[in-house]
């Protein structure tokens, strides 16, 4: 974390930058600032600044247009907080913001309005505040803990955020939103580990672009924690250009698999300010979805999922395998395109 690359020197020293890529990085201001850790920036292509994971990272003057339809907060959590870092999702689930910082940061994130900036209010008075509200929510059931990056956080702060969570008899689950198994493997330590297994049931949700993270640095990460019996979900973004075919994405999600990791969601990018050179037709998803279903185990196949804009929730999408309907006969199309009749009660 100290030696991120977090300005124009610092990547000049690693990347032949383009004169689109140093004029984003000079003008960033106030934006979502750059940071990069040395074990991602050694995957980096210093020559190709089409390279995938390259451009997540790398900011570009892309990201400074505003398009029709893009919002700071799209998906409209800021109305959610009952209080500081706390959004209340669904009716027995919140998601609990636990920090501001993140160990790179991707020029796509939901999250850039908040991201990569220091409260005012310190983490013990705004943490208190959130537990509270938990603490007097029966409802609520699954806390999903997120951020900016809550493993970034110490062990002992982590230690002590956990043991008040479930102090709460009505808090079941407990799971962490995080990307740090992709760019920071190093981070998951034997002794981090022995200390989450104290709190099951727990769960990761770890967030994975592009093949080309799997390395085994990752590979040792993953399997420490599944061999402490945390269940690992990945939830991938669709990027336009970086993961938006077929054979990366078959890729991805097959070799999510072999390091322990249930590909669980496809998430349509959402429609942040600055992130249409991002963001996909809706139809390039389900079409994806519909290369992997059939073709692999259904173990590799995720959920397509686009986040209602302003708060809606999370709403599945799928290729459409209903052909129609013939007087008391279903008409399905299967994955290779041939038809078949089901006789319904």
């Amino acid at each position: 974390m100290r030696n991120r690359v977090r300005d124009l020197a610092g990547l000049e020293k690693l990347l032949r930058l383009t004169g689109d890529e140093r004029s984003a990085v000079r003008t960033l201001g106030a934006r979502l600032p750059l940071a990069i850790t040395p074990y991602y920036a050694s995957l980096l292509d210093p020559a190709d600044p089409s390279q995938p994971l390259r451009r997540t990272l790398v900011p570009s003057r892309a990201e400074f247009v505003k398009s029709r339809g893009e919002f700071l907060d799209p998906l409209g959590e800021e109305k959610r907080m009952p209080v500081s870092g706390l959004v209340h999702t669904y009716p027995d689930k919140v998601l609990f913001l636990v920090s501001d910082q993140c160990a790179v940061y991707c020029r796509y994130c939901t999250r850039a309005r908040m991201v990569g900036r220091r409260g005012k209010v310190s983490d013990r008075v705004r943490w208190q505040k959130a537990i509270d509200y938990i603490a007097a929510t029966p409802e609520v059931r699954d806390v999903l803990i997120s951020g900016g990056e809550p493993l970034i956080l110490s062990d002992e702060k982590l230690d002590g955020l956990l043991c008040r969570l479930r102090a709460i008899s009505h808090v079941e689950i407990i799971r962490f939103s995080t990307k740090v198994p992709a760019v920071l493997p190093q981070r998951i330590t034997p002794k981090l580990v022995r200390m989450l297994r104290k709190y099951h049931p727990l769960w990761l949700s770890v967030h994975f672009t592009h093949p080309d993270e799997l390395t085994p640095e990752v590979g040792a990460a993953c399997a420490r924690l599944a061999d402490a019996g945390i269940p690992m979900c990945s939830q991938t973004v669709l990027l336009k250009g970086v993961n938006d075919d077929a054979e990366t994405m078959k890729k991805l999600m097959l070799g999510l698999l072999r390091f322990r990791v249930k590909p669980y969601y496809l998430h349509q990018c959402d429609a942040i300010v600055g992130s249409s050179h991002f963001r996909t037709p809706v139809a390039t998803g389900t079409e994806l979805i519909r290369s992997l279903h059939g073709h692999t185990t259904g173990y590799a196949v995720p959920t397509f999922m686009l986040d209602a804009p302003g708060g809606g929730g999370k709403v599945p999408l799928s290729p459409d395998y209903v052909a129609g309907r013939e007087g008391d006969e279903l008409v399905l199309r299967n994955y290779r395109g041939k038809k078949y009749r089901y006789r319904e009660c």
